[in-house]
């Protein structure tokens, strides 16, 4: 069901401050906002539960649209440390690099960085899928128990470290992978799922046939349900 959206809101955060902004974002229904003069700060657009549109005009702090739900956010700029954490739905959409634990234990949605992400990106991720045009730092996917990574340019060491189900996809060097993690066989049902996500995240032109897929060996999983009493 399509939604109605409000005419464009802009505010000015040289003017008002982020909890101001905040504040109207949950309050108000579904609308179209720009948001200007970021200027680095900290927790912006965060905890949204309505489809808005946000635009953020600059850099911005940590955890921009942390536990975002349904809204579509963009940062034309850079973000810091944990920027869509806890992500429920929606897409957050970064034209610039992220810092650390980009898309963290987010359970759904899209995240698609545009430049590179630093370490820990899609850490502890419980079902959404992260996507990013460069690269990405050391211990992307620790942990990562479902959802997708993909990774159009190269890998840090300790990729996908203790992962669980989570799927990774990288198409350039690798250095290193993690503990439990393996190389696994990139099949038609997965090149589909991968062409699939490049294309939501404005990465149609490149070839799914050009990455590789990892994943868990298992070998790290403690419970036998023929141990269960």
């Amino acid at each position: 069901m399509s939604v109605e959206l409000a005419a464009l809101r802009t505010v000015d955060l040289a003017d008002s401050g982020v909890s101001s902004l905040n504040g109207e974002l949950h309050a108000a229904p579904a609308g179209r906002w720009e948001v200007s003069n970021p200027a680095g700060r900290h927790a912006i657009a965060v905890g949204l539960t309505v489809p808005h549109e946000v635009v953020i005009e600059g850099h911005v702090g940590y955890y921009c649209a942390g536990m975002n739900q349904e809204a579509a956010v963009s940062v034309r700029g850079n973000c810091g440390v944990g920027v869509a954490e806890n992500m429920m739905s929606g897409t957050v959409r970064i034209e610039g690099d992220a810092s650390q634990a980009a898309g963290a234990s987010a359970h759904g949605g899209l995240i698609a960085i545009d430049g590179n992400a630093a370490a820990r990106c899609g850490i502890s991720l419980k079902g959404g899928d992260v996507v990013v045009r460069g690269s990405v730092g050391h211990a992307t996917g620790f942990m990562a128990q479902s959802g997708r990574i993909v990774v159009c340019g190269d890998a840090g060491e300790a990729l996908g470290d203790s992962i669980y189900e989570a799927r990774i996809y990288v198409r350039g060097d690798i250095g290193g992978l993690g503990a439990d993690c393996v190389a696994k066989e990139l099949r038609e049902e997965h090149r589909i799922e991968l062409g699939e996500l490049l294309e939501q995240a404005g990465l149609g032109d490149a070839d799914p046939r050009e990455f590789r897929r990892y994943g868990s060996a298992r070998r790290l999983y403690n419970f036998d349900v023929d141990d269960a009493v």
